[in-house]
């Protein structure tokens, strides 16, 4: 009788070393893989705009270019849209050291009374705060230095949308048996990410709304934020209620403070245990760990936008499976 436990094991191996590879040379080359995998994710979601276009006898050529420059102007209204609010939170960030330094100031004092120990916090928040601002912000040699990064990551994110979009049929020609399961996974992701969207979207306007009657500073800058932070599951809204806790704190002198985070929680819990499962249905349920898990993987591997696209490729890789599995169940009949 053969022992095959040693070529499992080697095969075992050879797949972990074979990851830890892909992962090395995906954070190794960043600048190459981000935008091309972020182009691949949109160009997904994308793709049923292009299908139905095709359908109505517009040459695909044409189509990827109307996808293209429809996704670059979604994304420029984003970058507009959040503007204005990096614009507010940079002004607010002297107020927030300032409280801030007043905070650890007095626990300091208090630590002092209990034990005696000698802390140097607020020495360093007060020299090194005021320059918080200033270093976060490029200089002009730096932000030369960086424009031709940027311009090659933005033409990397255009070519691989472009040349995807309207050669997605030949690419999963290529591979017939997956074919059918490949364009279904697209549709669902498609869908997914569309609902999703107008979830977000009201769960921000949400938000404004609750802010307004509270009275707290720039509802409409904190709308816009809770809208794109929440394609970020968990880390996300969490980031969210911590900032609105700080901005509480320092609009509102009492209890009254809780009542912002505490609101969003509450929309929040609205949004993640009725609206989006009564609108997506269990169908792309995918395990809360796993997701958790991407995500982290995702912001550690590229960062933010590692942690943008890290769900939309799980999701994805689901559909596919769940469609590829069906297929095959239906082909056993």
């Amino acid at each position: 009788m053969v022992d095959h436990a040693p070529s499992k094991l080697v095969r075992a191996c050879l797949i972990t070393l074979t990851f830890i590879a892909v992962v090395a040379a995906a954070k190794e080359a960043q600048n190459l893989f981000a935008p091309a995998t972020f182009a691949l994710v949109l160009g997904v979601v994308l793709s049923p705009v292009v299908s139905r276009l095709d359908s109505l006898g517009v040459p695909r050529s044409v189509s990827a270019a109307f996808a293209l420059i429809f996704g670059a102007v979604v994304i420029f209204l984003l970058i507009v849209a959040l503007g204005p609010l990096l614009s507010a939170l940079i002004d607010q960030v002297p107020r927030i050291q300032q409280q801030f330094r007043g905070w650890m100031n007095e626990l300091t004092f208090m630590l002092r009374s209990i034990g005696g120990i000698n802390f140097d916090v607020e020495r360093t928040i007060s020299q090194g705060g005021e320059n918080a601002v200033e270093e976060a912000i490029p200089s002009v040699a730096e932000a030369l230095w960086l424009a031709p990064n940027l311009f090659g990551q933005l033409l990397i994110f255009a070519g691989t949308l472009f040349f995807f979009l309207m050669t997605r049929d030949d690419i999963y020609g290529a591979i017939p048996q997956y074919r059918v399961a490949l364009k279904q996974a697209d549709r669902a992701v498609s869908h997914y990410f569309v609902t999703i969207t107008l979830i977000n979207l009201g769960l921000g306007v949400s938000l404004f709304c609750v802010l307004v009657l509270i009275g707290l500073p720039s509802p409409m800058l904190w709308g816009a934020a809770a809208f794109i932070a929440n394609f970020v599951l968990y880390l996300g809204p969490l980031t969210i209620v911590f900032s609105l806790l700080l901005a509480g704190l320092l609009a509102f002198n009492s209890a009254y403070a809780l009542v912002a985070p505490v609101s969003f929680l509450m929309l929040n819990a609205i949004e993640a245990q009725f609206v989006t499962p009564a609108l997506v249905g269990k169908r792309l349920k995918v395990n809360p760990l796993v997701v958790f898990l991407s995500i982290v993987f995702g912001l550690w591997l590229w960062g933010p936008l590692g942690g943008i696209v890290a769900l939309p490729v799980v999701v994805w890789a689901y559909a596919l499976v769940s469609a590829q599995s069906k297929r095959g169940t239906a082909s056993e009949y």
